[in-house]
């Protein structure tokens, strides 16, 4: 009788997948997870997730409550994430943010892309209880980095169903198309009330010499704050700032030319 073979480990890409697939769990910024947890996020089994998660441990990607036995995110995440904010040299763009929400009394925010989600990096959302992420369709952020894309991000067919947040929320490929070929024309992004109610939010590009979006830069406020008639101050506004964060984040050769 042939002895029963042992199951194949998964291969080092799809291993290396998985575990990224871990440390994505992470992102809504909720509890501590267990390996049960992770093992139904993910649909493995639990054997696998505990191994996976033991992994991470070892390598400060994870850390584990001695207490509960639960992760969280670990070190080496903290530590990665410091160095890319600096050599994206995202310090140097805190104080033009803190000046614009200043002038504004809006929150401002910094944002990037990354996959279907646009993920704010500096600015008054960056807080320890708010989650980073937000969605590209519903959001101005998330609309810029849509309209102005880079080369190789990937297009409309390939984002997740479009989930409504509100009865404002496009939630038709067709009417986000539209909507982004208006944020092109426009040269801004709105979103009013879209990803929540009673929130208007004014986004800009800031453009590579290409004319690619490199960030987002958005203020954040009320509708009694940002009326129809202040909206092009607070614009003008954002667009002098945007303007600064070209120079402040991006090499010489990849600026835009002076006008």
């Amino acid at each position: 009788m042939t002895a029963p073979t042992a199951p194949r480990s998964p291969g080092g890409a799809q291993a290396v997948q998985r575990a990224l697939d871990v440390l994505h769990c992470f992102h809504d910024n909720g509890p501590d997870l267990s390996a049960s947890d992770l093992a139904r996020r993910l649909a493995l089994p639990v054997s696998t997730a505990h191994r996976l998660a033991r992994t991470l441990l070892g390598a400060g990607f994870l850390e584990q409550d001695v207490r509960t036995s639960r992760y969280r995110l670990g070190p080496a995440v903290t530590e990665l994430g410091r160095l890319s904010y600096h050599q994206r040299g995202l310090h140097l763009a805190a104080p033009e943010l803190a000046d614009l929400a200043e002038r504004t009394g809006a929150t401002v925010d910094l944002a990037l892309r990354s996959g279907p989600h646009a993920v704010i990096v500096a600015g008054g959302s960056v807080t320890p209880k708010v989650g980073l992420r937000r969605p590209l369709h519903s959001t101005a952020l998330g609309k810029v980095l849509l309209a102005w894309a880079r080369p190789g991000e990937a297009d409309l067919a390939s984002l997740p169903p479009l989930r409504a947040f509100t009865d404002r929320t496009i939630v038709e490929p067709a009417a986000l198309a539209a909507e982004l070929e208006h944020v092109r024309r426009a040269g801004h992004a709105l979103n009013d009330g879209e990803s929540a109610r009673g929130v208007r939010t004014l986004a800009v590009p800031v453009l590579d010499r290409a004319g690619h979006a490199r960030f987002a830069l958005a203020v954040r406020a009320t509708p009694e704050l940002i009326t129809d008639e202040r909206a092009g101050h607070f614009l003008d506004r954002a667009k002098v700032c945007a303007r600064a964060l070209e120079v402040l984040l991006l090499p010489p050769g990849e600026r835009r030319q002076e006008p």
